[in-house]
């Protein structure tokens, strides 16, 4: 069973910075994808940003791009998201997703979800 943990999250001002961490553990695939998601109150949950384990490579949804960095750590199974210049926009519950295989861009990819951790920016 693959377990996802976010940590990281917080109360920053606006173009502050914070990294989430997602570690991962019970993965039976060499080869996968993972990624975050977020979810402001009363909207749906959106892609952020994903990478796939094998070869590294990254994605990004235009809201983030410039402004975050997703990364991997292989010897810990960390996914890392670096957030700069945070935005009042950026606050919502971010989540980790797994994906066998693949990378992931949407919800519907997600084989397994982390809790979700809180990130809030105040203006």
């Amino acid at each position: 069973q693959v377990q996802l943990v976010e940590s990281g999250g917080g109360l920053v001002q606006a173009g502050g910075s914070l990294r989430l961490s997602c570690a991962a553990s019970g993965l039976t695939f060499s080869s996968f994808g993972m990624g975050w998601f977020r979810q402001a109150p009363g909207n749906e949950r959106e892609f952020v940003a994903a990478i796939t384990w094998s070869t590294g490579s990254t994605f990004y949804a235009d809201s983030v791009k410039g402004r975050f960095t997703i990364s991997r750590d292989n010897a810990k199974i960390t996914v890392y998201l670096q957030m700069n210049s945070l935005k009042p926009e950026d606050t919502a519950v971010y989540y980790c997703g797994y994906r066998r295989w693949q990378m992931l861009t949407t919800t519907k990819q997600v084989d397994y979800w982390g809790q979700g951790t809180q990130v809030t920016v105040s203006p």
